[in-house]
Formats: structure tokens, sequence, C-alpha cells
């Protein structure tokens, strides 16, 4: 199979956060153009969440055999992972148009509604960053969704009339990257939900492999381990460093991409080998030069390096941590040895316990408190 991961997908960061980085799982407008060259248009094409695709595959099945809408689909997982082209691909799958909207986009019942009553018989509506969408708007989704019906408050005060208003059988598929803030509700009204998993590196290589062959680049084997070797695991994120590799190769090289070229491009982006930026290892550094590896608040980190708070928190932290460089403690951020070996400085000696502050036992006021609190 190939994928519809081979590009980025349509997910967004944390309320207020943008990362103009290499490796941000954002898409940004013009990257958003790049990705509907390269989605894939089939569950055929699609590459990897293999799990995800075989249940999507039979109830997309299921639904055409009986002639009926599927059940309405739920797609969670970290941004850059393929939901919006797997959105996408139940429309094409089912025949069906698409029409796409955001939660924040959606800001009154009104909104929605009139959204939900242009809907086409079979249609499927897709709602990214669903969790975000507004309180009243989100009441209204419920019987839209059990029912397909709405019912619109013509009036106000005392006088107020509701108006059933029957809309065409539909189906809805929501996208978020925070199924922890949907409430109970709303994802019980979802009959599929679907885990979007990180990527494996041969996985990712598959992306790479499909994505030059449509970008007209001249990728070798070894280059592509390399790059999906720094994509942490997410397509978008791996299209998008090969973009950056092929022109430093037509810059500066014969235009194949090889493994020197990419070290030497990737280099150049500073992406390391384990796919840190510069605000990750910013974040790395001030933890182990300044802090001593920590324990240190997120607030103290974050004025180390000279970004929001909730930048460090939601931007930086979640790779640093799935990546084994650092932990997170009641009493603050610790490096773990292997953020220590990532900088090439040696551990202190006997390390240093998560949460705590290697003291001797036998100093006076020695204890185990934080060093730096937030």
């Amino acid at each position: 199979m190939s994928g519809p991961f081979d590009r980025g997908l349509s997910a967004e960061p944390a309320e207020g956060l943008t990362r103009d980085y290499s490796v941000s799982a954002a898409a940004g407008d013009e990257e958003r153009v790049v990705e509907s060259a390269l989605r894939p248009h089939s569950l055929t094409d699609f590459i990897g969440q293999p799990k995800v695709a075989r249940q999507l595959e039979l109830v997309l099945e299921g639904a055409k055999r009986r002639g009926r809408p599927p059940d309405h689909v739920l797609l969670s997982g970290p941004p850059g992972l393929g939901k919006t082209s797997l959105a996408l691909i139940i429309g094409s799958e089912l025949g069906t148009a698409v029409k796409i909207t955001s939660g924040p986009a959606i800001e009154r019942s009104g909104d929605l509604a009139a959204m939900l009553s242009n809907l086409a018989p079979g249609d499927v509506l897709f709602i990214d960053e669903i969790h975000r969408i507004a309180r009243p708007a989100e009441e209204l989704l419920y019987m839209a969704m059990e029912d397909f019906r709405v019912d619109v408050v013509v009036g106000k005060g005392p006088g107020a009339t509701a108006i059933p208003l029957e809309i065409n059988p539909f189906t809805l598929v929501g996208a978020t990257t925070r199924a922890g803030l949907l409430t109970g509700p709303l994802r019980d009204r979802f009959g599929f939900v679907g885990q979007m998993e990180f990527y494996e590196p041969a996985e990712l290589q598959q992306v790479l492999a499909r994505s030059a062959a449509l970008l007209g680049v001249e990728l070798t084997a070894d280059g592509s381990a390399e790059i999906a070797g720094r994509s942490r695991g997410t397509p978008r994120i791996a299209n998008r460093l090969l973009r950056r590799v092929r022109d430093y190769a037509e810059v500066r090289a014969d235009g194949r991409v090889t493994r020197a070229v990419a070290e030497a491009a990737l280099a150049l982006y500073d992406v390391d080998h384990l796919g840190l930026d510069r605000l990750d290892r910013a974040v790395l550094e001030a933890l182990v030069m300044r802090f001593s590896g920590g324990p240190v608040g997120v607030a103290t980190l974050a004025v180390a390096v000279g970004e929001e708070p909730h930048t460090v928190e939601e931007v930086c932290e979640p790779f640093l941590v799935r990546a084994g460089l650092l932990a997170r403690t009641p009493r603050g951020r610790v490096a773990t040895e292997a953020a220590w070996q990532h900088l090439g400085q040696p551990v202190p000696r006997g390390g240093v316990p998560l949460g705590r502050v290697t003291a001797d036992p036998q100093a006076p006021g020695s204890s185990s408190e934080t060093l730096f609190d937030a």
C-alpha cells in the first residue's frame, strides 16, 4: 500500500501556538497546497496505519453494500499523521462530496445548521479539531448525528419557537489532536474511532519514495533512510524535509538526494540525527548546562530559552519525552541520561534521580528539594 501520509496532514497546533521550524508537525497555508498534490485518493494508496485502514475498509464496504451512509467516524492522533487525508479518502471511497470545516470556525449553532442543511444525501462533513467546536453548535450536532434533524430556534424569550428541520443522511468525520477534550456525549455518538499511530522508519521510507516520484526527485535508499530517521515518525515532517533536501541537492549538488547530501542539508537546517531542531536543543541545553539537569519548572525553562511556557510545554516537550530525553516529574523537568549523552556531556557521577537533586546526606543543609521552581 502507498499512502496518504506521504504528505502532511492537516492538524493544528494548540491554540495560540505556531512553530516555523522544519520539524514542526503543524501545516502552513503554502504547505497545505503541496499536501493536496501528494495526498492519496484511495485506501489502496494509503501507506501506514494498517489497523485503522483495515477497520475502516470494513466499515465503508459494509455501508456501501447496505446502500446507507456509514457510521460517523472519529480520527484521533498527533498532528501530521494523515487524519485529513483519511477523511478525504472516505469521501472518495463512498463516491460522495466532502465538505470541510474546522471546530474553531463554527462559533454559532446557526452556522452549523446552515452547513448541515446544504448537505446532499450521503455527503461527508469533515470537522477538523472538532474538540474546539463551540458548545451551542456541539449540542445541535447531537441530534443531527442521531436523528438527522436539527431544531432551529426562531425568536427570543417566551415567544421563541423551535422549528424542526430535517436534513439528509450524512457521515460526520471528526479529527482531533486532543481526544481527551471531547465531551462524553459527543464522543459516544461516533460509531468508529480510529487512533492514529506514529510511523515506523520503514513506512516513512515508503512515504518518501512515493513523494519523491510525484515531485520528480531522484532519491536513493540511503538518502531516504537518513531523512526518515529524522522525521519523528511523522509523514508531514518527512515530506517537508524531503523538499528542503531537494532544494539543497538542486542548488549545491547534482540533484540526487543521497545520504551525504541529506546529512549536509539537514545540518544546514539545524535538524540533528534524532530529529531535534534548534528550539528542542535549546531546551535540552538549558536544562543540562544551566540547571544541572533539573528538576526545573517549565516557566523558568521557558525564560531560559526565550519562549512562552506553553510553547515549551505543548510544542517541544511531547517529542523530547517520547524520545526519552526529558522527564516530567512533580518537582519539574529533568534531563535523562540520554539527554546528557546526546549533548556530548558526561553524565553526573551516580546519576540524578528523577525529581530529586543528588546531595551528600552528611552535608549540612542537604535536601532533595527542587533546585529551580517555576
